[in-house]
């Protein structure tokens, strides 16, 4: 489903050095597959699932998903293809402030012209938040903003869920329900799962693991 060849990205510091950040020459990933990678703090995990996602542009390389090189997609394109294929958990949640927990959900919906309401308060209730969906970001716990993230990122029954370090903010207990629900949602929607932290509990609860380091041949790692 996913497949890297020869990735780059670099970066320039304060000096103008430039440094390989990433380096992947090659990488791929199945359908229905969960993966954790883990890796140090600062050692390019966001920035590779960045590019998977096509946030960012890669300097060299590509990216091919069921075949299609979304790596020359142009800025546009690329947004338009994440929104319906690529569902990305990120490490700060990213929730919209103003907004209930429904409007949250809805709003990611609404990039792939999704208005499905129903199916977000199935997903809400999925998550348990079934009595909190018309709740802003800051009457929920950090628990529960994280469920709310969760649910967005499946919202648009997407092929592949990126997720970034996503018990960062938790405690353990939580983190753990956070990620057994992860899990589970992809394993019973037949989603691919690309999971990428430094916590070894965490990294240690798939079948299915590998160190970034391993990947990512940069000489800075």
């Amino acid at each position: 489903m996913l497949k890297i060849q020869n990735l780059r990205k670099t970066f320039k510091n304060a000096d103008a050095e430039v440094s390989d950040v990433i380096n992947i020459p090659d990488f791929s990933l199945q359908e229905n597959f969960q993966l954790a990678v883990s890796g140090k703090s600062g050692s390019g995990k966001s920035t590779f699932l960045n590019l998977i996602a096509g946030i960012i542009s890669q300097d060299n390389g590509e990216i091919f998903f069921n075949d299609e090189k979304i790596s020359s997609l142009s800025e546009s394109k690329r947004d338009a293809f994440r929104s319906k294929n690529i569902g990305y958990i990120f490490q700060t949640f990213n929730l919209l402030q103003g907004f209930t927990a429904i409007e949250n959900v809805m709003l990611g919906m609404m990039f792939a012209n999704n208005h499905d309401r129903n199916k977000a308060e199935v997903l809400l209730n999925k998550v348990g938040l079934a009595k909190k969906m018309n709740n802003k970001p800051s009457e929920l716990s950090v628990g529960e903003q994280q469920r709310v993230a969760i649910a967005r990122a499946v919202a648009n029954s997407p092929k592949l869920i990126l997720a970034d370090e996503p018990t960062a903010n938790l405690d353990a207990k939580n983190g753990e329900l956070a990620i057994d629900l992860i899990k589970n949602i992809c394993e019973e929607n037949k989603i691919s799962l690309l999971l990428v932290s430094h916590e070894a509990d965490i990294i240690n609860k798939f079948e299915n693991k590998i160190n970034f380091e391993d990947i990512n041949k940069t000489a800075t790692i």
